[in-house]
């Protein structure tokens, strides 16, 4: 159904750092750490671009 040939991770793992960024940003402006929100989003990174490699999604 999709072409999934070309595996672009790098816009894989924007798209997963934006979502969580969105989220996380939400949650420092309500007082959470900022370093843990860093880490929150980075997870999310490397999770979606493992998902997009292994076409887990």
């Amino acid at each position: 159904m999709f072409d999934r040939s070309n595996k672009d991770l790098i816009s894989a793992g924007l798209v997963s750092a934006l979502g969580a960024g969105i989220v996380t940003s939400f949650a420092v402006n309500q007082g959470q750490d900022p370093f843990v929100a860093l880490m929150i989003t980075a997870i999310a990174s490397v999770c979606g671009m493992v998902c997009h490699q292994f076409d887990l999604i």
